[in-house]
This record gives structure tokens, C-alpha cells and sequence, in this order.
């Protein structure tokens, strides 16, 4: 049998095997928030919430739910779901973003987030929220992946705004 298969050699009550992960340098086994956020899985992801976590998992969970959520939208159930879990993530984002920013070697990967919780509040006609989460993604100096960036993005909230307000005035 030699040295290596009696390292792999499982007791019958044994029948997992531990995964591993990097988190913040340091080989760390995956836990079930991990498992939740990787899974796809949007009733694993709920149901992980509120397991203690790093700040890198907890990063992803609340965005992978905000996410699955964002898709499903036009149900009300997932809009409010999508809402509740970007203000959780948002409230959150300023302890987890030092361990993220550090765990990315130094800057951030793209946070989908404050894009996708922007583009829900203005569907809403709540402009002035939204274009107050583009503004903290800017304070954090987040990219949306469009060409214009958040500033683009705030420039278009205050035109639709401004519609808005002209469509009522002329009634």
C-alpha cells in the first residue's frame, strides 16, 4: 500500500474531503458560505447569510445574492430581496472592503452592487438614492465596466430625473 495511500485511507464515518482556499495569504478550508456564493444556488445563498464568515466570503455571498436577485427583479418578491441584501451589503462594504482591496492585491474587482442596486432604485423613481450609491461607489473608486463609469451612470439618473419631472409638470 506505501506512504500515500494511507494518507488518503478514510475511516468509513469519513466521507468528505476538505477543499481549500486562499483568504487574505493564508490556505483557509472552504466553509458553507463559500459553498453557498460558489453554488449558484440562490436558497443556499439566503440560508448561508448569516454564518460567520471572512470578509472576502461575506463579500461574495452578499453580492452573488444581490445578484441572483437583480435577474429576477421584475417578481416583486426578488425586488425586495434585491434591495434588502444591497443596503446589507452596502452597510457592510466598509468593514469588508480593506480585506478585499488587500486580498485582490490592491485594488478592487468589479462590485456589482452599487451598479445593480442604482439601476433598481432608479427603476423606482427614487433618483436621489441612486445616484447617492453611485456617489459611495465613487468614494471607493469602483468602475461600473461601462465606458462612462459611475459618473456616466449619475448623468443619466439626473436626465431620467429630469424627464420624470418635466412629464409631471406638463400634465
Amino acid at each position: 500500500m506505501g506512504w500515500i495511500s494511507s494518507i488518503f485511507k478514510r475511516t468509513p464515518h469519513e466521507n468528505k474531503v476538505n477543499t481549500f482556499t486562499i483568504r487574505q495569504g493564508k490556505s483557509v478550508a472552504v466553509n458553507e458560505a463559500f459553498k453557498a456564493w460558489t453554488s449558484g444556488d440562490l436558497d443556499l445563498m439566503l440560508k448561508a447569510v448569516d454564518l460567520k464568515t471572512n470578509p472576502i466570503d461575506r463579500h461574495f455571498l452578499l453580492q452573488s445574492i444581490v445578484g441572483a436577485t437583480y435577474k429576477l427583479r421584475k417578481d416583486e418578491k426578488y425586488r425586495i430581496l434585491c434591495i434588502e441584501y444591497s443596503e446589507k451589503h452596502l452597510e457592510e462594504f466598509p468593514e469588508i472592503s480593506p480585506a478585499l482591496k488587500e486580498d485582490m492585491g490592491g485594488s478592487f474587482p468589479l462590485v456589482t452592487t452599487f451598479q445593480h442596486y442604482a439601476t433598481v432604485l432608479s427603476e423606482a423613481n427614487n433618483f436621489d438614492k441612486a445616484i447617492e450609491v453611485c456617489h459611495q461607489a465613487l468614494s471607493y473608486g469602483l468602475h461600473d465596466n461601462t465606458q462612462s463609469g459611475f459618473i456616466g451612470r449619475i448623468k443619466r439618473i439626473g436626465k431620467k430625473a429630469q424627464k420624470i419631472s418635466n412629464e409631471i409638470l406638463n400634465k
